[in-house]
């Protein structure tokens, strides 16, 4: 039951929001590019520099918080949801009742899926942001393809990846603790659901930004 339930949640959460983050992150690859060309407009910087800068700045920043800040409005109303309705219409009672620890059952594979798939769609993420940022550059005669793979590979640092991976474990277990956490104790009818997964999503994406700013202090 409990590999059945996890397995359904790691599609829920990784699998059914692959459309979302596929469309921000080719998006914000490209705007990366073309603002990066713009500012960086002096002859003296040489255009492979506009590659080192897309690329640390999608894997530090953009590829873990934005695609955790899209989640937690897309997974995490779900889960709040989810687990609201099933508080409201007596079906954890019901579990209860059978001598089933709710909390394990429910609660814990959504915390375990999101710490298997949330760190895959942050890698995902980040591929898809250079490459789409490689086109971009490519398509508007910013950089040659050459030029940007050639950037990509100076001066590059492993770490990064791994404050990145940090970064999406712990934006993870936020998303889905916080909108659990709502979602388990509301008390009420379908005004307070939907309450509750305002107040989910609202209270994941500040967390989220307030975890971010504190791992960037502590870790960099």
């Amino acid at each position: 039951m409990y590999w059945k339930e996890l397995m359904q949640q790691c599609i829920d959460i990784g699998i059914r929001s692959l459309g979302i983050v596929s469309i921000i992150s080719a998006f914000i690859g490209a705007v990366s590019t073309v603002q990066t060309a713009y500012q960086l407009i002096s002859p003296i910087i040489p255009k492979s520099a506009i590659a080192q800068i897309v690329r640390d700045t999608i894997i530090l920043e953009f590829a873990p918080t934005l695609t955790c800040v899209v989640l937690a409005g897309v997974v995490g109303s779900k889960i709040s949801s989810e687990l609201g309705n099933m508080r409201v219409s007596e079906q954890i009672d019901a579990l209860e009742i059978m001598g089933i620890n709710t909390k394990a059952f429910l609660i814990l594979p959504k915390i375990l899926a999101s710490f298997i798939v949330v760190p895959l769609l942050v890698i995902y993420s980040g591929v898809l942001s250079i490459l789409g940022g490689r086109f971009a550059g490519t398509m508007a005669n910013i950089l040659s393809a050459e030029t940007f793979d050639k950037g990509l590979l100076i001066n590059f640092n492993p770490y990064n990846v791994t404050f990145s991976l940090i970064k999406a474990y712990t934006f993870s277990f936020i998303i889905s603790g916080i909108s659990s956490y709502y979602g388990y104790h509301v008390k009420g009818g379908a005004l307070e659901i939907g309450q509750a997964s305002t107040k989910a999503v609202v209270t994941s994406c500040i967390a989220i930004l307030l975890a971010d700013y504190a791992l960037a202090s502590l870790l960099l």
